[in-house]
């Protein structure tokens, strides 16, 4: 019978229990940490399998079960690279899956056979605004330009205890949320130009950015982020009748044309209250056969190495 593993026992394995339990699915929950899995199974009363990953595959066969990935960033490739050689069929692992652009791409050649296998967890794509906001782009006859920006607050990250690694490659990680979204409304840049300047924060080679071009949907686009500036996350999106704001990402405000008033827009975000947002669906996607919102493995590796790394660079 196909089981589902879930690796990991902290907040984002919580919030992946949950979504599971809605499916009337139970995981084989596999962790390390006693404290984290003590409190794991206070809230969701599942009980995980002490010992790692490796332990498990030791007396335990994968071969044609699923899995989810849900552990610290720095634990990721490392879990990723032991379980394709298991024998599991399908896995979704929890954004970036590497803890840097680095560790991703050199590891392209062992992961490329099991690449259309692997899936990525962007669940941004899954939010309840995103969905609705593709709906009204595609009802003003589709999207004329945009603008993101993926600013940090570094004076929150800074004090952070994360471990080494985690907050030196702080954009892959984190900020690639956004510039996924992005490119996966407007599409894949063709043309374009990116800078980028340092700062004063030491956890992070880069804190100022900038950058402009086309999609292969032509639509124009632009960013810009200072991180040690005020902002946000937040996409601008443009039709030929209005001005789509994400800003915060959950939700969705409109600026007609021809009106300088900006309007909240009100749409059916139940699922995005009642899990972590975006969780449900992403989830919904990957029990699915073919879903296009996911982004596979190989798409990942060539975004990071065509998007993310020039963002960087």
């Amino acid at each position: 019978m196909e089981k589902i593993l879930l690796i990991g026992t902290g907040p984002m394995a919580v919030d992946y229990a949950s979504v599971l339990s809605a499916f009337s699915k139970v995981p084989t929950v596999i962790g390390r940490g006693e404290t984290s899995a003590a409190v794991f199974e206070a809230k969701t009363g599942i009980k995980p399998i002490l010992g790692g990953v490796e332990k498990y595959l030791d007396s335990n066969s994968c071969e044609g079960d699923l899995a989810i990935i849900a552990t610290g960033t720095e634990a990721l490739m490392p879990t990723l690279l032991q379980l394709v050689r298991s024998g599991v069929k399908k896995i979704l692992i929890e954004k970036p899956a590497a803890i840097s652009i680095e560790e991703l791409l050199e590891n392209s050649e062992k992961l490329m056979p099991f690449s259309d296998s692997v899936f990525i967890a962007y669940n941004r794509r899954f939010y309840a605004s995103v969905i609705e906001t593709i709906k009204l782009i595609e009802e003003d006859g589709g999207l004329r330009s945009m603008s993101f920006e993926f600013t940090e607050w570094a004076h929150r990250i800074e004090p952070l205890q994360k471990a080494p690694g985690v907050k030196e490659n702080w954009f892959f990680a984190n900020s690639t949320h956004v510039v996924d979204l992005a490119f996966f409304i407007a599409g894949k840049p063709k043309e374009w130009s990116c800078f980028s300047g340092s700062g004063a924060i030491t956890w992070h080679a880069k804190t100022n950015f900038a950058g402009a071009g086309v999609t292969e949907k032509n639509v124009l686009f632009s960013y810009l982020s200072n991180w040690e500036s005020a902002g946000r996350w937040s996409l601008e999106l443009l039709t030929a009748n209005r001005r789509i704001y994400l800003k915060p990402l959950e939700e969705i405000l409109i600026q007609q044309k021809g009106s300088v008033n900006i309007e909240k827009h009100t749409f059916d975000d139940a699922m995005d209250k009642d899990f972590k947002p975006g969780l449900f669906k992403q989830v919904e996607a990957f029990f699915s056969a073919g879903n296009s919102s996911m982004i596979s493995l190989k798409e990942h590796m060539a975004q990071s190495k065509d998007v993310f790394q020039k963002i960087l660079n």
